[in-house]
């Protein structure tokens, strides 16, 4: 095989002109061809053509140049060209969405060669990857299986965020990592700097390109204004113009290819914003994975805000890709904002997308739906299919739903029969040429980010090349030095650090209770030292009787309690009912399936006195009343355990110093620890090694507050879902206030251009 394609090489490279120099290059699993003047060809199985002296991929093995196969034209009308030539069925494969693939080798399954086949899938979100080389490996066997299919149209590999760092992960100059490690997004928020955020996405996405992964399912911008979501973790924090600043520079960074003159190609990756119009005001902190948190709400009725890092964030990109190559709605129902009164998730809004996003905002992309909307749904409390208000809709029919209100791709399904069938829907309800125009439309918007990204000239990557770049030294360095200054310093009371190498530190273990999470999983009890003994060696001497030592770290998380709703104890729930206000009848005889709860940021037992008598919204087939409240009810959190050895650690070491280290995933009551503290650093997404580089004075402290954090839980059950900085925050014994862009170093507050900037934005209408 490797002979008759060198020979057929040679003999077109006779015809070649003298003014496009060409070589090629045997890569084992498949081959190259480089041009001076032209796109470097990747392939296992097409045919070479020569026009006018430049090579092409014969992707149809048809002998001529058809226009989608011909680099020199735009991506748009590349695009128009193959449209034409797709059957409805390979039409139906590019508007699917894989669901989460774990890869244990580099083989394809028969799965896999199934929905590439048969299903025609071309869209593939993985999640594990053993390491780059397999990861690579793995990309080039789906390649050299799609090109091989009639039209040759090769795979979009994609990926959620991968990039996070673990707290006992550790940076060694030279050692290599299987990635580059790097704050979550709300500490990349934390260092409030477009500079680091650019810094991320140049490398990840050259990591992601060596793994073949050409679409990343991020950034997420909504804005995380409800400071009870769990997926605050994942934003860059509750202020709009932060968050459009950081979301631009993400997707500059991420799809500029340097040099090109449309800005993208070889380097590019595309961006998947989400989650339109910003899935941060679900009520109470719930979220919308469950049918328990379907609603986002807007009662200080600034809807407006969350709209603003897409339409002057992603959609108004500084580079020249010009804005986010697709966006993902979020499952909520943004409830009471639709002018004719229709109350949908905004995958199946026609309001949200079409009217929003399409027809005010002019975005031209692609629009995925998030995944599992179109699937059914079996309870409130159960993690199934999420189709908030079409649940009556046949499969088929939310299909269609979906497609009449605007969007492209539908995320985590792989079968074409039920897409086929709502085709037939839609040619029954508008005509069968509507119905197939709209099907080209969707093909062709997503067709041109393939294009955009070079994968039909050349989808193949190195895996030797995958195992060197990825999480190589340099990529590593620049993770760490964003580590450190993500960290953020909230108190340093009498100047308690840094505190010099070699003191003698005690460390207390970990005590967590066994829990229950709304996926259904339980989540163990834990009782172990958060720091490894060899790492901290490395700074102090580690003792265990407190006694004896100068000073002791405390490391603990933000508080973590249910998602918004109990869980029936005859579906596994933990039962923890201890109502105050509400009889436990009176909340069965409303909801039989289960209790809608608090969702608290202390650790210490909540009750939720002052919460509403009445939930802005409510609503489900399945429950017998519309009002949600969960007023009078009791929350307690299953590492109440962090509070205790705060507390304790603070008696047993007297006069001398204790930082408190938080992990933080959302905001939290200061007031439970910070009495206990001489020193509280925050962290988010950042290893143990770079918060003892700042105990120890290696690094001095940089990072900003990227939220409020709250004086106690009356100010967060007050304030509004979806306005930004309306809480009360905490004041601590220095009289320093916990607000947005608050933070220390060892000269004192931060006043920076930083904050100065960000610090007192002002939301006034316009």
């Amino acid at each position: 095989m490797k002979l008759k394609i060198l020979f057929l090489i040679l003999s077109v490279f006779l015809f070649a002109g003298c003014s496009n120099k060409l070589s090629y290059e045997d890569c084992d699993e498949y081959h190259l061809i480089h041009q001076s003047r032209g796109k470097t060809l990747g392939f296992t199985s097409s045919p070479i053509l020569m026009v006018d002296g430049f090579a092409f991929k014969d992707l149809n093995r048809n002998g001529s140049l058809d226009g989608y196969e011909d680099w020199r034209l735009p991506a748009d009308v590349r695009a128009d060209s193959l449209v034409g030539m797709l059957s409805l069925e390979e039409i139906a494969g590019l508007m699917h969405y894989s669901s989460q693939q774990n890869l244990t080798s580099s083989a394809l399954t028969d799965e896999m060669k199934a929905s590439l086949g048969a299903n025609h899938l071309r869209h593939i979100l993985l999640a594990k990857i053993p390491d780059a080389r397999t990861g690579a490996e793995w990309s080039n066997n789906v390649q050299a299986f799609c090109e091989a299919t009639a039209l040759g149209i090769p795979a979009n590999n994609s990926s959620d965020p991968r990039n996070y760092s673990k707290a006992d992960g550790e940076f060694n100059a030279g050692s290599g990592g299987d990635i580059s490690h790097w704050p979550r997004e709300i500490g990349l928020a934390a260092t409030f700097s477009t500079e680091v955020v650019r810094d991320f996405g140049e490398i990840v996405s050259k990591e992601y390109r060596a793994l073949g992964l050409t679409t990343t399912l991020s950034p997420q911008a909504d804005i995380a204004t409800e400071p009870r979501w769990r997926r605050f973790y994942g934003t860059f924090g509750e202020d709009p113009y932060l968050c459009r600043d950081l979301t631009r520079a993400f997707c500059d960074a991420f799809q500029t290819t340097p040099g090109s003159k449309t800005g993208w190609g070889s380097e590019s990756v595309n961006c998947m914003v989400k989650h339109w119009p910003g899935g941060g005001t679900g009520e109470g902190g719930r979220d919308a994975h469950f049918s328990f948190g379907k609603y986002a709400v807007y009662p200080g009725g600034r809807f407006d805000l969350g709209l603003i890092p897409f339409i002057e964030g992603a959609f108004k990109l500084k580079g020249k890709t010009g804005m986010a190559s697709a966006v993902m709605p979020y499952y909520t129902i943004s409830y009471g904002q639709n002018p004719e009164g229709e109350e949908v998730g905004n995958g199946f809004s026609r309001y949200i997308i079409q009217d929003l996003l399409r027809d005010k905002y002019h975005y031209q992309g692609v629009v995925c739906t998030d995944w599992g909307i179109v699937k059914g749904y079996a309870a409130p409390y159960v993690h199934s299919g999420k189709p908030w208000g079409v649940e009556d809709l046949t499969l088929a029919e939310k299909r269609l739903k979906a497609l009449e209100a605007g969007v492209d791709q539908i995320g985590g399904v792989q079968d074409i029969e039920l897409t086929l069938e709502a085709y037939q829907l839609w040619s029954r309800k508008y005509g069968e040429e509507r119905a197939r125009s709209r099907f080209e439309l969707s093909a062709k918007r997503l067709l041109v980010n393939f294009f955009n990204v070079g994968v039909f000239e050349n989808p193949y990557v190195n895996p030797d090349k995958a195992a060197e770049e990825v999480g190589c030294e340099k990529y590593l360095a620049a993770g760490y030095q964003a580590q450190l200054k993500s960290i953020v310093m909230t108190k340093n009371h009498a100047s308690a650090l840094p505190l010099k190498k070699q003191l003698k530190v005690y460390i207390p273990h970990r005590k967590v209770d066994e829990g229950l999470t709304c996926w259904g999983t339980s989540t163990p009890s834990e009782d172990r030292c958060p720091f490894d003994s060899v790492l901290v060696a490395r700074y102090y001497q580690q003792v265990e009787d407190p006694s004896e030592a100068d000073f002791a770290i405390v490391s603990i998380c933000s508080p973590v309690g249910s998602w918004g709703y109990h869980r029936p104890a005859l579906e596994g729930g933990i039962p923890r009912y201890r109502e105050v206000k509400v009889k436990v009848s009176e909340l069965e005889e409303h909801f039989p399936e289960g209790r809608y709860a608090p969702i608290s940021l202390q650790w210490n037992d909540y009750v939720a006195v002052e919460a509403k008598e009445k939930s802005v919204a409510g609503g489900d087939p399945l429950e017998a009343s519309d009002n949600r409240s969960y007023k009078g009810v009791s929350e307690h959190t299953t590492n109440i355990g962090d509070l205790t050895t705060v507390l304790e650690t603070r008696r047993v070491m007297g006069s001398r110093p204790v930082i408190v280290v938080v992990a933080m995933d959302r905001p939290f009551i200061p007031a439970e620890i910070e009495p206990s503290a001489d020193a509280i650093l925050i962290t988010m997404g950042a290893s143990n090694q770079a918060v003892l580089d700042i105990v120890s004075g290696q690094f001095e402290p940089y990072g900003l507050l990227p939220c409020q954090l709250p004086r106690d839980m009356t100010t967060v059950e007050r304030q509004c879902e979806d306005v930004p900085h309306d809480m009360i925050c905490y004041q601590d014994a220095d009289g320093n206030l916990y607000d947005f862009a608050f933070g220390m170093n060892w000269s004192g507050v931060i006043d920076d251009k930083r904050v100065k900037k960000y610090a007192h934005p002002d939301y006034s209408r316009k």
